[in-house]
Protein backbone atom coordinates (compact mmCIF):
# COMPACT_ATOMS: atom_id res chain seq x y z
CA UNK A 1 0.00 0.00 0.00
CA UNK A 2 2.61 2.18 0.87
CA UNK A 3 4.50 1.46 -1.98
CA UNK A 4 1.67 2.56 -4.69
CA UNK A 5 0.67 5.72 -3.13
CA UNK A 6 4.51 6.65 -3.18
CA UNK A 7 4.73 4.89 -6.52
CA UNK A 8 1.63 7.40 -7.50
CA UNK A 9 3.07 10.33 -5.94
CA UNK A 10 5.99 10.20 -8.26
CA UNK A 11 4.26 9.81 -11.16
CA UNK A 12 1.85 13.19 -10.25
CA UNK A 13 5.27 14.84 -10.16
CA UNK A 14 6.82 13.78 -13.38
CA UNK A 15 3.80 14.69 -15.23
CA UNK A 16 3.75 17.82 -13.51
CA UNK A 17 7.31 18.44 -14.62
CA UNK A 18 6.85 16.81 -18.27
CA UNK A 19 3.78 19.44 -18.57
CA UNK A 20 6.30 22.38 -17.50
CA UNK A 21 8.38 22.02 -20.18
CA UNK A 22 5.80 21.22 -22.79
CA UNK A 23 4.89 25.02 -22.80
CA UNK A 24 5.14 26.64 -26.20
CA UNK A 25 6.90 30.03 -25.51
CA UNK A 26 4.96 33.03 -26.93
CA UNK A 27 5.11 33.64 -31.00
CA UNK A 28 5.44 37.03 -31.16
CA UNK A 29 5.97 38.53 -34.92
CA UNK A 30 9.58 40.21 -35.09
CA UNK A 31 7.67 43.93 -35.31
CA UNK A 32 6.72 45.48 -32.05
CA UNK A 33 2.78 45.23 -31.85
CA UNK A 34 1.26 47.59 -29.54
CA UNK A 35 -2.11 48.20 -27.28
CA UNK A 36 -3.50 51.12 -26.01
CA UNK A 37 -4.75 50.40 -22.52
CA UNK A 38 -5.42 54.04 -20.77
CA UNK A 39 -5.01 57.57 -19.94
CA UNK A 40 -4.51 59.21 -16.21
CA UNK A 41 -6.83 61.70 -17.07
CA UNK A 42 -9.36 62.28 -19.71
CA UNK A 43 -9.37 66.88 -18.96
CA UNK A 44 -6.13 68.76 -18.75
CA UNK A 45 -5.55 72.47 -18.45
CA UNK A 46 -3.59 73.56 -21.54
CA UNK A 47 0.02 75.04 -21.03
CA UNK A 48 -0.09 78.24 -19.58
CA UNK A 49 2.11 81.44 -19.66
CA UNK A 50 3.98 81.30 -17.41
CA UNK A 51 3.61 77.99 -16.69
CA UNK A 52 3.19 78.11 -13.21
CA UNK A 53 1.43 74.56 -12.34
CA UNK A 54 1.83 72.28 -15.47
CA UNK A 55 -0.42 69.88 -16.50
CA UNK A 56 0.40 66.06 -17.86
CA UNK A 57 -1.36 62.80 -18.77
CA UNK A 58 0.39 59.47 -18.42
CA UNK A 59 -0.34 57.12 -21.57
CA UNK A 60 -0.36 53.62 -20.73
CA UNK A 61 0.16 50.72 -23.80
CA UNK A 62 0.81 47.39 -23.56
CA UNK A 63 3.37 46.09 -25.94
CA UNK A 64 4.90 41.94 -27.74
CA UNK A 65 8.30 42.09 -29.36
CA UNK A 66 9.13 38.61 -31.28
CA UNK A 67 12.91 39.34 -31.29
CA UNK A 68 13.27 40.99 -27.89
CA UNK A 69 15.33 44.22 -29.06
CA UNK A 70 12.94 47.33 -27.74
CA UNK A 71 14.63 49.76 -26.10
CA UNK A 72 18.26 51.67 -25.76
CA UNK A 73 20.96 51.69 -23.08
CA UNK A 74 21.18 54.68 -20.83
CA UNK A 75 24.47 55.99 -22.72
CA UNK A 76 22.31 55.53 -25.90
CA UNK A 77 20.14 58.89 -27.01
CA UNK A 78 18.10 57.42 -29.67
CA UNK A 79 14.41 57.59 -29.15
CA UNK A 80 12.65 54.76 -30.25
CA UNK A 81 8.72 55.81 -29.26
CA UNK A 82 7.26 58.39 -30.71
CA UNK A 83 3.69 60.53 -29.70
CA UNK A 84 1.94 62.74 -32.55
CA UNK A 85 -1.00 65.05 -31.74
CA UNK A 86 -3.74 64.29 -34.32
CA UNK A 87 -4.68 67.82 -34.38
CA UNK A 88 -1.56 69.68 -35.72
CA UNK A 89 0.51 66.16 -36.77
CA UNK A 90 3.01 67.89 -34.11
CA UNK A 91 5.32 65.07 -32.84
CA UNK A 92 7.55 64.30 -29.75
CA UNK A 93 9.86 61.54 -29.30
CA UNK A 94 10.76 59.38 -26.55
CA UNK A 95 13.37 56.84 -25.53
CA UNK A 96 12.19 53.77 -24.01
CA UNK A 97 14.62 52.33 -21.42
CA UNK A 98 16.76 48.70 -22.19
CA UNK A 99 14.26 45.71 -21.79
CA UNK A 100 16.07 42.88 -20.95
CA UNK A 101 15.37 39.93 -22.87
CA UNK A 102 12.90 36.94 -21.20
CA UNK A 103 13.28 33.38 -22.00
CA UNK A 104 14.86 31.37 -24.45
CA UNK A 105 13.02 32.84 -27.23
CA UNK A 106 14.04 36.53 -26.54
CA UNK A 107 10.11 37.53 -27.38
CA UNK A 108 9.04 39.98 -24.75
CA UNK A 109 5.62 41.75 -23.65
CA UNK A 110 4.54 44.41 -20.94
CA UNK A 111 3.21 47.60 -20.24
CA UNK A 112 5.14 51.20 -21.17
CA UNK A 113 3.68 54.27 -18.74
CA UNK A 114 4.82 57.66 -20.48
CA UNK A 115 3.99 60.83 -19.28
CA UNK A 116 3.45 63.71 -21.35
CA UNK A 117 3.20 67.50 -20.70
CA UNK A 118 0.00 69.38 -21.39
CA UNK A 119 -0.13 71.07 -24.93
CA UNK A 120 -2.37 74.03 -26.23
CA UNK A 121 -5.60 74.11 -27.55
CA UNK A 122 -5.66 74.84 -31.22
CA UNK A 123 -8.32 76.54 -32.91
CA UNK A 124 -9.17 77.07 -36.69
CA UNK A 125 -11.47 79.78 -38.00
CA UNK A 126 -13.84 78.04 -40.25
CA UNK A 127 -14.17 81.26 -42.32
CA UNK A 128 -10.53 82.72 -42.88
CA UNK A 129 -8.50 79.05 -41.96
CA UNK A 130 -6.24 80.80 -39.76
CA UNK A 131 -4.76 79.05 -37.02
CA UNK A 132 -4.55 80.08 -33.53
CA UNK A 133 -3.40 78.40 -30.27
CA UNK A 134 -2.59 78.78 -26.30
CA UNK A 135 -4.01 81.69 -24.95
CA UNK A 136 -5.08 83.34 -28.50
CA UNK A 137 -7.88 80.81 -29.23
CA UNK A 138 -11.66 82.02 -28.90
CA UNK A 139 -12.25 78.77 -27.50
CA UNK A 140 -13.00 77.29 -24.16
CA UNK A 141 -12.24 73.47 -24.61
CA UNK A 142 -10.40 71.38 -26.95
CA UNK A 143 -10.26 67.71 -27.96
CA UNK A 144 -6.64 65.93 -28.35
CA UNK A 145 -5.60 62.39 -29.32
CA UNK A 146 -2.34 61.01 -29.69
CA UNK A 147 -1.01 58.80 -32.15
CA UNK A 148 1.42 56.22 -30.84
CA UNK A 149 4.13 54.21 -32.82
CA UNK A 150 7.63 52.34 -31.35
CA UNK A 151 10.62 51.23 -33.00
CA UNK A 152 12.77 48.13 -32.15
CA UNK A 153 16.27 48.44 -32.22
CA UNK A 154 16.19 46.44 -35.47
CA UNK A 155 14.22 49.57 -36.99
CA UNK A 156 10.69 47.36 -37.18
CA UNK A 157 8.14 50.08 -37.04
CA UNK A 158 4.87 48.66 -34.53
CA UNK A 159 1.20 49.16 -35.59
CA UNK A 160 -0.28 52.89 -34.83
CA UNK A 161 -2.45 53.43 -31.68
CA UNK A 162 -4.86 56.38 -30.58
CA UNK A 163 -5.58 57.50 -27.07
CA UNK A 164 -8.93 57.53 -25.66
CA UNK A 165 -10.23 61.72 -25.93
CA UNK A 166 -8.48 64.13 -23.97
CA UNK A 167 -10.12 67.75 -23.66
CA UNK A 168 -8.27 70.18 -22.58
CA UNK A 169 -9.36 73.29 -20.90
CA UNK A 170 -8.56 76.27 -22.97
CA UNK A 171 -10.03 79.49 -20.76
CA UNK A 172 -9.84 79.28 -16.99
Amino acid sequence: MKNSVLTILCLAVLAGLTAQFCVKPPDYPLEPVIEFKSVSTTVMRQKAIPTTDPDSVTVTFSYTDGDGDLGYPDDDPTTSVFFRDERDQFASERKLPFVDPQGAGNGISGEISVVLPTTCCIHVDPVEGTKTACELVPINTDTLRYVITIRDRAGHMSNEIRTSPIVLICKQ
